[in-house]
């Protein structure tokens, strides 16, 4: 098999940046009850930080716990049969300052669930990384045994 390594872009900051502002879906990990969880959310960029909403329960818990948070985020570029994928590390605080909301309350924030979403949170990131890689053909993949029937049970 051949080493693809050299394939892969290393992404600037600016061009991480760029490309989280194109999409507005990502994955926060955070820490919780001793183990890391992972859950969706919608975002947008805001002066150099990442804000989302959500209502109380878990996202929120271990998003203002005093460990760190990372959030990531990936695409596809067809033109160029790249992908990419963005990974922000740092910390989240609540937005509870009343300047600071009404600066928030016009971002382009729509959730996926419906309900209340009161509370505002901002990522203050402490390092922005990035990688663009082409996608490789599912063919490379394909053993002798990618064609055999299964059992229901697998």
């Amino acid at each position: 098999m051949m080493d693809m390594s050299e394939d892969v872009e290393e992404l600037s900051v600016d061009t991480c940046w760029a490309l989280l502002r194109t999409t507005t879906v990502g994955r926060l990990a955070v820490w919780v009850d001793e183990h890391p969880d992972i859950l969706p959310l919608n975002y947008a960029v805001d002066h150099g930080t990442l804000v989302f909403r959500s209502r109380e329960g878990t996202k929120v818990f271990g998003a203002l716990s005093d460990a760190p948070v990372a959030l990531e985020t990936d695409g596809y570029d067809p033109t160029t049969s790249k992908a990419w994928s963005v990974v922000v590390k740092g910390r989240a605080k609540t937005i509870s300052q009343v300047g600071d909301l009404m600066d928030t309350v016009d971002l382009p924030l729509f959730p996926w669930q419906a309900g209340g979403k009161n509370r505002f949170i901002r990522i203050h990131p402490d390092l922005v990384t990035g990688r663009r890689f082409p996608v490789a053909d599912p063919g490379i993949w394909r053993t002798p045994l990618s064609d055999v029937r299964r059992t229901s049970t697998e």
